[in-house]
């Protein structure tokens, strides 16, 4: 029996990238998961791969941007599935890139709304149904550029950071449950993402380090070690062994045994 057997597991932009590779990892943990994303055929793709692999999978549609559209893909997952007991916002996007006299300040709210107003959409859905049951578990995918000053990366680096405050404003709230929520740096992996980026006139124009990090790197598209290892720390996450380091923001080199032996020791 895996890790997450009997579990209900919901991971948004779950059609490709880090949010497939989670999405297929918690499967195979024993999670019965429901995958959303705007692409349906990426999601139906991404479900069938875990179904193939014996496990259970429900694509869903979904803006998550849109509250509607939030409660409605829950509401479908809770009756299809079942009670929510873990959530994955890994949604994102990486621009506008350029700087802040430059850039569209409409689309630069716009990538807030899925760096913010999304999570904190799942988080309202999903919390009360884990705060009465005194059981759940959250993770939201966030960056390095969470702690990162990056001229022409501003969307990107304040809706991250602002990621990581929403979680340990949460966790704080939750102290007297038994419901953990973290934030994760996912690692590097030329994704549909990293490739989308690259392919931008204003990111090859003003985020020139990124450009060459990805023309650099060793792996082909989809054969990028750190989405397995992205999906390995969720599942560690995931676990309970880590609760009390809920609220905490954490990259992959960080060792969560001898972060937990820290906390228990301050205790």
């Amino acid at each position: 029996m895996g890790i997450l057997e009997g579990q209900v597991a919901l991971v948004t932009g779950a059609g490709r990238g880090f949010g497939r590779a989670i999405a297929e990892r918690l499967a195979r943990e024993g999670a019965s998961v429901a995958l959303l994303s705007r692409s349906p055929g990426q999601l139906e793709d991404a479900a069938a791969a875990i179904r193939d692999a014996g496990g259970v999978a429900l694509p869903i549609a979904c803006d998550v941007t849109d509250r509607a559209s939030v409660n409605a893909a829950v509401d479908t997952a809770e009756r299809e599935l079942g009670p929510i007991d873990v959530l994955v916002n890994n949604a994102g996007v990486p621009g506008p890139f350029g700087p802040i006299w430059l850039i569209d300040p409409d689309e630069w709210w716009r990538a807030q709304e899925v760096h913010i107003r999304a999570p904190m959409l799942f988080l309202n859905r999903v919390l009360p149904g884990m705060v009465e049951r005194n059981r759940g578990r959250a993770i939201c995918v966030s960056a390095l550029a969470s702690r990162m000053i990056a001229p022409s990366l501003s969307a990107y680096c304040t809706g991250k950071i602002a990621q990581n405050r929403i979680v340990a404003e949460t966790a704080a709230e939750l102290a007297d449950t038994d419901v953990a929520i973290f934030a994760i740096d996912p690692g590097f992996a030329v994704t549909q993402l990293a490739r989308d980026t690259a392919a931008d006139p204003m990111a090859q124009k003003y985020f020139q380090p990124l450009m060459d990090r990805i023309a650099r790197h060793p792996h082909e598209y989809g054969a990028d070690p750190d989405l397995a290892n992205c999906a390995q720390r969720c599942v560690d996450l995931l676990s309970g062994r880590y609760d009390a380091l809920s609220g905490n923001y954490y990259e992959l080199p960080d060792d969560l045994d001898e972060a937990l032996a820290r906390k228990r020791a301050e205790a």
